[in-house]
């Protein structure tokens, strides 16, 4: 049975030549495209294709998936229930995805070890060792610290380009956006505040008579407990799982974003690229109210 959807490419630049490709590549696959718009930014281009499906998607992911590997364009199938009418959902990692960098990495930093934690971190992030492991051993790291740190770091924290502009552009259309952390909700909170967010979940450094003690209290925010997370927010909201987008860019993701109606894959980790429905390799967050339809 047709299926009406999208597909949306994007880069810093699209040329008129770059649509009628696209439009090629699709119409050779037997897909009718109905329509077109496009829109940007000073920093990139998107051109938005509506199209209609003959059959199943996967030969429309496997050419796009070409298509971007020979041009270096990105290129995402989205479907309907993403951007089509009612409430929708945006769940974010925070660290080096809504924010420029790695929190645990600037706190380490103030006990000389800044090195060796983010070693530590890239390697989780690649998949290569435990999220839940790599973190109690990075935490170690800030034993002893006094817990104004954290006040300096949050001072320090650059928002990720687009980001706010497409908090703003969610909330503003009555959508819900959140976040969920392998960081710290002492660091997670004041940003929260910041851009209104309607939901945070972060770990919690523990902290004994001002001082950081080097552990982590309750439970570790792993890559189950994001997943768990999207599902539990999308479903308190009454937000069909279908509707959600979920970004990110590190192991930890992968479960969030398999889950999500759209995985997008923000600057990420190879391991991450190859199983999101959207790899954006831009600098720029904002493009992804685009995929949404926001």
């Amino acid at each position: 049975m047709p299926d009406n959807a999208r597909v949306v490419a994007y880069a810093a630049t699209l040329e008129d030549g770059h649509r009628r490709d696209l439009t090629g590549i699709l119409e050779a696959l037997g897909v009718d495209v109905t329509g077109a718009s496009s829109a940007g930014t000073s920093s990139y281009d998107v051109l938005t294709l509506e199209v209609v499906l003959p059959a199943a998607a996967a030969p429309v992911r496997a050419a796009l998936a070409a298509w971007t590997s020979t041009t270096g364009i990105g290129a995402a199938y989205v479907p309907a229930a993403v951007y089509g009418p009612g409430p929708k959902l945006l769940i974010m990692d925070v660290d080096s995805t809504l924010i420029k960098q790695e929190v645990i990495e600037l706190l380490a930093a103030h006990a000389g070890r800044e090195a060796e934690v983010a070693a530590v971190t890239e390697a989780a992030m690649r998949g290569e060792l435990d999220f839940a492991q790599s973190l109690h051993h990075r935490v170690r790291a800030l034993e002893g610290l006094p817990a104004t740190v954290i006040e300096e770091v949050v001072a320090r924290i650059e928002l990720s380009d687009g980001a706010e502009r497409l908090v703003e552009a969610y909330l503003g259309a009555g959508h819900r956006v959140g976040v969920v952390s392998g960081g710290f909700s002492q660091v997670l909170a004041p940003l929260a505040d910041r851009l209104r967010l309607s939901f945070a979940k972060a770990n919690d450094l523990e902290v004994v008579g001002g001082i950081l003690t080097g552990r982590v209290a309750g439970a570790v925010v792993d890559r189950r407990e994001k997943e768990r997370t999207l599902r539990a927010e999308a479903e308190h909201a009454g937000i069909p799982i279908a509707a959600t987008v979920a970004v990110g860019d590190g192991a930890n993701d992968l479960d969030m974003l398999a889950a999500a109606g759209l995985g997008v894959a923000f600057n990420a980790k190879p391991a991450v690229r190859a199983v999101a429905d959207a790899a954006l390799d831009l600098p720029d967050l904002d493009v992804v109210r685009h995929l949404a339809g926001v």
